[in-house]
């Protein structure tokens, strides 16, 4: 089982604390997980530009797209890589800035309430089995820690940001991963 500390982080992985994360409203109730996906350039993957990108520290002048994110601050509190490798950007004490202008059941704002897991990743390109397993076994400690969240309470980014967002995506498994955490 992962562990996770009364700090809000997950032991025994990979920290790169982020900058962009502010602290949740008062008497904030965390009750939604959103999973999303990410690449960066768009469709390569393995490299450290979403590590360096969370961490404000993405060199622009490397890729044409980079241009056209320069000035972006975000973050998620994970990404999970093609490997399975998870590592950890804010706490889960603290707000993420990955859903942007977002509502979830009619209530604004799902930064405010929410944990986003990034898996790296494309819409149309297969998610990997280490991402699943990494993702299961994280879901599973998540929802043991925040007792509101619960499988109707994880979503996507593309249905809290529907105009805005596509991801995970259609290849995304949604049914496998559902089985996967019961």
């Amino acid at each position: 089982m992962i562990k996770i500390d009364k700090q809000g982080w997950v032991e025994g992985i990979k920290h790169c604390p982020s900058p962009f994360f502010n602290e949740r409203p008062a008497d904030c109730n965390i009750d939604l997980l959103v999973i999303h996906n990410i690449s960066l350039p768009p469709g390569q993957f393995g490299g450290p530009e979403i590590e360096d990108f969370f961490q404000g520290k993405l060199d622009h002048s490397m890729h044409p797209y980079f241009e056209t994110i320069k000035g972006m601050e975000v973050s998620a509190h994970f990404v999970i890589k093609r490997t399975g490798e998870m590592i950890q950007f804010v706490s889960l004490n603290d707000r993420a800035w990955h859903a942007g202008k977002s509502s979830f059941k009619g209530k604004e704002n799902c930064n405010d309430y929410s944990i986003g897991i990034e898996l790296e990743g494309t819409d149309d390109i297969p998610f990997t089995e280490e991402q699943y397993r990494s993702l299961v076994g994280l879901t599973q400690s998540i929802l043991q820690a925040f007792p509101d969240i619960n499988l109707q309470r994880i979503t996507g980014h593309s249905d809290i940001a529907p105009s805005r967002k596509t991801d995970p995506g259609p290849c995304f498994d949604w049914k496998y991963y559902r089985e996967m955490i019961s």
